[in-house]
């Protein structure tokens, strides 16, 4: 029988620290290009996998770059799903790079290592990608638990395949940035220790190399709350994100300074609202209806789940 511990409303814990979460200037717009994905994690907040239909159209990605071209974000940020199973993938890499001074294409690397994309690879290193890859842990039987048989050496492959095509190597300018997970319902470990284990067992021991490493916490969402549910981590989860909140996390919050848009080009203060189906300013507007970016001092609209995003280092 599960517990039911009660956790303060984040909203409330704001509210005793004195902390409004408003939006600054919005310099980074993220484009979730559908939640059609190879791999159906076990840590998924939105629920993607191979059996979903939801993805973006070329009319809603045409939208999205007329966005991009009237208010010239500092940073685009591509995800998904699998944003690589896209059908008009190319099209956007190709239109977007120009449109910002970083262009980010996040990856779960197993669907780049079957050969059949390496003209993708090809396109993201000639527009200067930084490729943000998900890579959750070190041990083989925990990766493929986490994220289905065989995944652990299929990501280990791309990564040797980027690091082959210059991603990852000092000099060659081509941002290749790790992304880990812990594996179950716990915070994750010291991010600086981590990110030492990982570059000296996946250099010594694979020969592969990488730029910028993030060990970041779950979000209570998608087949993540599922799972939390179902094993009855889920009260015992929110009070640890609760209680290791730290005030002095706010300032750096992705939402303050980012606009999210989902596969079917609706606005969200950041990916983990639109996985609540929390509109930013609570109304339902689409991107083709935004003349600019969204204004500083808005309200950024908070939920339980923003604990994730305040807990210990934070999610930035």
């Amino acid at each position: 029988m599960n517990r039911t511990l009660t956790v303060e409303p984040f909203a409330m814990t704001l509210s005793k620290h004195g902390i409004k979460i408003v939006r600054q200037e919005t310099r980074t717009l993220q484009i979730n290009t559908g939640l059609l994905c190879n791999q159906a994690c076990r840590h998924c907040h939105l629920d993607a996998g191979p059996g979903r239909k939801e993805i973006m159209d070329k009319q809603t990605a045409e939208a999205v770059i007329a966005y991009a071209k009237r208010c010239r974000f500092d940073t685009i940020d591509i995800t998904g799903g699998a944003p690589e199973l896209n059908p008009d993938i190319e099209m956007l890499i190709t239109k977007l790079a120009p449109l910002a001074g970083k262009l980010m294409f996040r990856s779960n690397l197993s669907v780049l290592s079957d050969g059949t994309r390496d003209g993708l690879i090809a396109l993201l290193k000639k527009n200067r990608a930084v490729i943000v890859a998900s890579f959750p842990s070190l041990n083989e039987s925990q990766t493929n638990a986490q994220r289905g048989d065989n995944i652990y050496q299929k990501s280990l492959e791309t990564l040797k395949k980027l690091n082959d095509t210059g991603y990852g190597k000092e000099g060659t300018g081509l941002e290749l940035d790790l992304v880990s997970n812990p594996s179950g319902a716990f915070l994750p470990p010291s991010q600086a220790q981590t990110e030492k284990r990982f570059r000296e067992i996946l250099q010594k021991k694979r020969g592969v190399v990488f730029n910028e490493f993030f060990s970041f916490a779950n979000v209570p969402a998608g087949r993540f709350r599922q799972w939390l549910v179902k094993s009855g981590n889920y009260d015992d989860y929110i009070q640890v994100l609760a209680s290791a909140f730290n005030p002095g996390a706010v300032q750096g919050l992705m939402c303050r300074t980012l606009v999210s848009v989902s596969w079917d080009g609706y606005l969200y203060d950041c990916d983990f609202n639109q996985a609540q189906n929390l509109y930013m300013t609570g109304r339902r507007i689409h991107v083709s209806e935004m003349k600019e970016a969204p204004e500083p001092g808005t309200l950024v609209h908070v939920a339980d789940h923003c604990y994730t995003c305040t807990a210990g280092a934070g999610f930035t």
